[in-house]
This record gives structure tokens, C-alpha cells and sequence, in this order.
């Protein structure tokens, strides 16, 4: 019974401290978009490293619509739609970068969308955003065919990479919500949100190690006095 009782408040005590531990994590990151909102932004970097998440920046270029994605499952108000991410040609280079232009409706039917995208040069102004690097998925590593897979479920920058016949850089720009080059609904999800949520699962499982310490000590009470 004792040996029960300290493994499972163990599992107990580490699943707290994972889903706090999470808390930490999404509170560290509002932090950091909030610092970033309120800087100036700049110039697309060369490279990245974690401390560019959420930095605002700056840049001219023009759309190529032809390898653009359309990120499936993406709720917005309960409704399910598309984020829509359209590469974009830097002025004065071959490189391109993924912009995220904002959410679209999706419909019941699942037809794609009619994506308009502005012609000749744009300025865009937005954020860094990094995409996940490990996920599951069952979706084809490329292009099959030579034809073009608009809807994907994940936003691998690997896959991409592979896929497109440009060097495109690892990352991914949200488009400013106040942006008139070609966005849709950018209500963006602020890392913060959920932290309460992760603190309340923390809780709880502390909670369980808690419960079943005070009932082992009660029932080992018992046991004695009897």
C-alpha cells in the first residue's frame, strides 16, 4: 500500500509540474510578445534564433500566389476555416518569405476558398513566427505529381522548403492586423490564453498527491490505533 500510494502521488506530483511548468512557458512568451509590440520594427534578419519570436518587422516584396497554403483546421469564433500563407519575393533578392495573411471561412462542401492576392510590390509589416518542428502527421513530405497541395495540416517549413523551387526562409510573418497588403482576419492567438487553464490542471493533479497523501495517513491511523 505504501509503495501504491508514493508512486501514484509521484505521477501525481510530476503531471503538476509538467502542466505548470507549461503555465511558465505560455507566460514567458506573452511577455515577450508584449515587449516585442511595443518595439519598432525592422529588418528581416538573416537568421533567428528563439529570442526573434514575435519581433515586428519590415519588408518590401511581391506575392507569389502559385505556392501558397491554405492551413486547415483553424477555428476562429467556432467556426472552422483556413489560415492563408502566401510566399512573398523580397525586393532586390531570390529569397522568399511565408506570409500568413489572416484567417478565411472555410465551407461545408470543403471547396477551397477564392483567395485574392494584391499584385506589384507590397510593404509588409508583421511578426516572426516559428513554426512547430515536431508533430504527427500522415501528410505526403512534397508535391506529388507536380501538383500543387494547397491544403495542408500542419505548417512544416521542412516539407516546404523541399517543395518550392526557391529558397524560402525558416520562418513565417503574421501579417499586422492593421496591414492593407492583401490580410484577412488576423486576431491572432496570444500565448497567454491558456495559461490559467495549465495552472488549473496543475492544481489539480497537486491536489490528487495531496488526497491520497491525507487518506493513507488516515487510514495508517486507524490501522494503529486498532
Amino acid at each position: 500500500m505504501t509503495l501504491a500510494t508514493l508512486v501514484v502521488m509521484a505521477v501525481c506530483i510530476k503531471l503538476g509540474l509538467w502542466q505548470y511548468n507549461k503555465a511558465e512557458a505560455k507566460q514567458a512568451l506573452q511577455r515577450q510578445l508584449e515587449n516585442s509590440a511595443l518595439a519598432a520594427p525592422v529588418s528581416l534578419p538573416k537568421a533567428i534564433t528563439e529570442e526573434w519570436r514575435y519581433r515586428r518587422v519590415k519588408f518590401v516584396g511581391t506575392y507569389e500566389p502559385r505556392y501558397q497554403v491554405l492551413l486547415d483546421n483553424q477555428v476562429e469564433s467556432t467556426v472552422a476555416g483556413y489560415h492563408v500563407l502566401t510566399p512573398i519575393r523580397l525586393a532586390n533578392s531570390n529569397q522568399y518569405v511565408l506570409v500568413n495573411r489572416g484567417w478565411v471561412t472555410g465551407t461545408l462542401d470543403r471547396k477551397q476558398p477564392v483567395i485574392k492576392t494584391p499584385e506589384g510590390q507590397q510593404e509588409i509589416v508583421g511578426d516572426i513566427f516559428i513554426p512547430l518542428t515536431k508533430f504527427f502527421t500522415l501528410e505526403e513530405p512534397q508535391a506529388i505529381d507536380g501538383k500543387w497541395q494547397v491544403v495542408w495540416q500542419h505548417m512544416d517549413m521542412q516539407r516546404y522548403a523541399k517543395a518550392v523551387p526557391f529558397e524560402v526562409r525558416p520562418f513565417v510573418v503574421r501579417l499586422d492586423p492593421l496591414s492593407m497588403a492583401g490580410g484577412f482576419s488576423r486576431n491572432w492567438p496570444r500565448p497567454g490564453e491558456r495559461v490559467t487553464i495549465h495552472l488549473g490542471y496543475a492544481y489539480q493533479w497537486f491536489g490528487f498527491a495531496l488526497t491520497l497523501f491525507v487518506i493513507y495517513v488516515v487510514l495508517n491511523v486507524k490501522r494503529v490505533k486498532s
